[in-house]
């Protein structure tokens, strides 16, 4: 059975899925996001852009060093981490972005949310490599969600505007946690080794009259 990636590109691809169970009284989905909530992301991003690069011999060696170590830190002492504090929601960075996942978690949750595009941790070298116009095959893809923006175009303008739509090969935890525990929760994970943790945005009230989400900088 082929489908989802592994019907992307010329190589063929083998993937497996693994299956169990979950306590459901303690598990965390993409809805849930309550208003004043500060979004964290504990991994940069740019992965996408970086391996396109690579596949072209334009990238440096220690910028897919870097990539490489990132996609290798496994999420589950930072899931472990944040049983200790309120979550609302959380989802995991995969090839739909930055934006189309922080786009699932809204319209599940029937809110708004506003990025802080400068404060987005990103890959060593992602930036350089967008910067030249080397984007993933993927990207056109995920640039359709633009239309969720609605402030599209002031946000166009800025040199990250790319990387929102960046597709994430094992990239970080996307989670939602009360304002008031955000800097206390990113301390933790940093300790617990996600030197990139950073807050990224918060968590606003649904405006019907506008799209829901909106870039700050």
């Amino acid at each position: 059975m082929t489908g989802g990636h592994s019907a992307e590109g010329a190589e063929l691809s083998f993937g497996l899925s693994v299956n169990g169970l979950v306590d459901m009284d303690s598990a965390w989905s993409k809805a849930g996001l309550q208003v004043g909530d500060a979004l964290l992301l504990t991994k940069p991003i740019g992965t996408g852009t970086l391996f396109a690069a690579d596949m072209r011999a334009q990238a440096k060696g220690r910028w897919i060093d870097s990539a490489l170590d990132s996609m290798m830190l496994s999420s589950q002492q930072a899931a472990q981490c944040l049983m200790q504090y309120k979550v609302s929601a959380c989802t995991d960075l995969t090839g739909f972005g930055l934006l189309g996942h922080l786009l699932e978690m809204t319209k599940a949750s029937q809110v708004d949310a506003e990025l802080y595009i400068d404060q987005i941790p990103l890959l060593d070298g992602a930036q350089e490599t967008v910067n030249a116009g080397i984007l993933s095959s993927l990207q056109p893809q995920n640039l359709r969600l633009k239309r969720a923006l609605n402030n599209h175009e002031k946000a166009v303008q800025h040199p990250r505007y790319p990387l929102l739509f960046d597709p994430q090969t094992a990239g970080g935890l996307l989670v939602a946690v009360p304002s008031e525990q955000a800097e206390a929760c990113r301390s933790d994970l940093i300790s617990c080794g996600y030197a990139d943790t950073a807050i990224i945005g918060q968590v606003l009230r649904a405006d019907k009259d506008t799209q829901p989400l909106r870039i700050v900088y």
